[in-house]
């Protein structure tokens, strides 16, 4: 019998990049929303099942940051290749790019997605792709998410000066020594880094922050904070993958529910498409990772639990040999300074449909809120 493993639902992003494109600008006419310029991405070979119906590109909403810039455009030359229609990225401004306030301030939940979506409603754009940890857990009716693409490394990494793990930051802060200072604007990661430095015997100072990948580690640079903890699938979509001196392991640090996937998401029925573009769109979801998201946002749910509560959660398929026999979750629930935390998981089998995985979800946030984790989490959407 072959020992049971973990099969990562992780995957590089060359999965949705499968077209050959050219890219060029054209103008375009945008709301107060969005800007006035936008990138076309034109693909030069169709592998879809046929072209969709119509003329003129479809227009795919993104926000305006170089990530987001990024992943929108990973996803528009799969679409362009699923089409054959060029697609263009129109920059939308949202509520959280333009606020200055900690996410914990300003609830999180929707801040960074309420404009696109505001866009695809009111038709000035076709689809929208959103890091898929950012969506609120409730859907509106008249907007799908039509496809998860495979997903990126959904661990946390850790930028720190002179190529320092945690561990060794850790210990500095000990013996009654000053804490090293930690850069992160996520409360879920506060209180398991602060949680972590206690188990290892040693000390950390984590520290509020704003701002795009460039920004964060320049607090590093400058020598400002001793460390920043960044989404590794995000540095690795903007080619600094190499910034990160250790990936942190989720059996120390649970990622963010969703944490590395994206959401395509359209109008359940188009003005112009009709129900075409969704089925379209959804030849790029990956079942496995459509799952996995499914049980840790169906958790964060229950939980009811916003975008910037102290919640962590993965699902991961687990094999013997080449088959997948079970999934499991791993959820997290602290208080910021790591000084309580509630940690469960659970395994069952490998979910036959998305209801049972959401099933999952709830079965172990039943469980956590039972331990006390109701009592832990700063912000509850209810």
């Amino acid at each position: 019998m072959t020992d049971k493993g973990t099969m990562s639902t992780t995957g590089t992003t060359s999965r949705i990049t499968n077209s050959t494109t050219t890219t060029g600008t054209t103008g375009t006419t945008g709301t107060a929303s969005t800007t006035g310029t936008a990138s076309t991405t034109a693909a030069t070979t169709v592998t879809g099942s046929g072209a969709l119906a119509g003329s003129g590109p479809l227009r795919l909403g993104t926000r305006r940051s170089k990530l987001a810039m990024a992943q929108s455009g990973m996803v528009a030359d799969a679409v362009s290749g699923l089409t054959g229609r060029p697609v263009e990225l129109v920059e939308i401004t949202t509520y959280g790019d333009v606020s200055r306030e900690h996410l914990a301030q300003i609830g999180g939940t929707g801040v960074f997605v309420s404009a696109l979506r505001d866009a695809l409603l009111a038709g000035d754009i076709d689809l929208a792709v959103h890091s898929l940890k950012d969506l609120p857990t409730t859907q509106p009716a008249d907007l799908v998410v039509a496809a998860v693409p495979v997903r990126e490394d959904p661990r946390d990494a850790l930028v720190a000066r002179d190529g320092l793990t945690f561990e060794e930051l850790a210990a500095l802060g000990c013996d009654g020594r000053p804490a090293p200072k930690i850069g992160t604007g996520s409360p879920r990661r506060m209180a398991q880094l602060n949680a972590w430095a206690a188990a290892l015997g040693g000390a950390v100072e984590t520290v509020p922050i704003r701002g795009n990948v460039d920004t964060r580690i320049g607090y590093v640079r400058s020598g400002e904070l001793d460390a920043v903890v960044l989404a590794t699938a995000g540095l690795n979509r903007v080619g600094r993958a190499g910034e990160a001196t250790q990936k942190l392991p989720v059996d120390a640090v649970l990622p963010a529910p969703g944490q590395g996937a994206l959401a395509v998401e359209c109008a359940a029925v188009h003005q112009v498409y009709g129900t075409d573009l969704a089925a379209r769109l959804a030849e790029l979801d990956d079942p496995h990772t459509r799952a996995a998201v499914t049980a840790e946002r169906s958790l964060l749910a229950a939980l009811e639990a916003g975008c910037s509560a102290p919640v962590g959660a993965l699902a991961d398929l687990l094999a013997d040999g080449q088959t997948v026999t079970e999934l499991r979750l791993r959820g997290v629930v602290g208080t910021t300074d790591g000084s309580t935390l509630v940690q469960l998981s659970t395994t069952g089998p490998v979910p036959s449909s998305l209801d049972d995985a959401a099933a999952l979800g709830r079965e172990l946030a039943a469980e956590m809120l039972a331990k006390g984790a109701a009592g832990l989490m700063g912000e509850r959407a209810l």
